[in-house]
């Protein structure tokens, strides 16, 4: 009896999720199905009753619904508890517990080029969603500390609260403050949507050098101006579809509980774009 997995969220007609698990279904010959299903904000519950009605293995969950779902587990691990969002579950006889992959498919990259965090001077660009779970990766990996620009102050402040929390020291800037500091940091993360419709860098890059990191989570487009700086002064780049891999690599192990075919899920997603 083959096993079938999802992805909700709306919209939901451009999640790469469904192309890259099916690449490693083939991969591995699992008889196994992955699908898009859209559930508009406000029908999660229902959304919910029914994935568990057909008996849906597991199903990973993007925007809107990662902090309203945590409503609706049985469990969850420690990542999800301390991101306050869900974005992989998995469902045991109607037993659902819920997993944040965030977190690990952001840090896998920096594993993968075997690059270090230990004690570097981090720059964060942007509070939101996925900012917490970078947080939590960055202080888990005992960088030396963070500053966290943001256009809104307010949510850079709450967010460097949550970093000292967990014994990450921080502070918080606005974004238009950061000028021309770029070249302080050893890392610099945009956890922005700038650069989805291929706006200009948040920030200037114009001084770092060859041994700076910079992370885009954006994947889509894959070259962002900000990525493109970072190039011509020959940084490290990480790119955001490094990230989305990772993710979907963490889901695959807990669902499969065997290793994910990385590479042929490389390049089903790179074949996507």
């Amino acid at each position: 009896m083959g096993k079938s997995f999802a992805v909700i969220g709306d919209p939901i007609d451009h999640s790469l999720s469904p192309n890259i698990h099916s690449a490693a279904f083939r991969e591995l010959n699992l008889d196994c199905s992955y699908i898009a299903y859209r559930i508009p904000t406000g029908e999660l519950e229902e959304g919910i009753e029914g994935l568990k009605k057909i008996k849906i293995d597991g199903f990973n969950i993007t925007i809107p619904h990662k902090v309203e779902m945590m409503k609706y587990l049985d469990k969850m691990d420690e990542s999800c508890s301390l991101i306050g969002a869900v974005n992989t579950v998995t469902n045991k006889d109607g037993v659902l517990k819920g997993y944040n992959t965030d977190m690990d498919g952001f840090l896998e990259p920096f594993k993968k080029k075997k690059l270090n965090i230990e004690n570097t001077k981090v720059l964060l660009l942007g509070a939101g969603g996925a900012a917490r779970a970078i947080v939590a990766g960055f202080a888990k990996e005992k960088a030396k500390n963070i500053t966290i620009a943001n256009r809104t102050l307010e949510n850079a402040k709450n967010l460097s609260e949550f970093a000292k929390k967990i014994g990450l020291s921080a502070n918080a800037i606005k974004i238009e403050d950061v000028k021309d500091s770029a070249k302080d940091y050893d890392i610099i993360v945009n956890a922005t949507s700038i650069g989805l419709r291929n706006e200009p860098s948040p920030i200037s890059l114009d001084n770092i050098n060859e041994k700076t990191i910079v992370y885009d989570i954006v994947y889509m487009p894959m070259n962002t101006d900000f990525i493109k700086k970072a190039k011509e002064k020959n940084a490290v780049i990480i790119f955001g579809y490094e990230m989305l891999l990772g993710q979907a690599a963490r889901a695959f192990e807990i669902w499969h509980h065997m290793e994910a075919p990385y590479n042929a899920m490389k390049k089903a997603l790179l074949g996507g774009f």
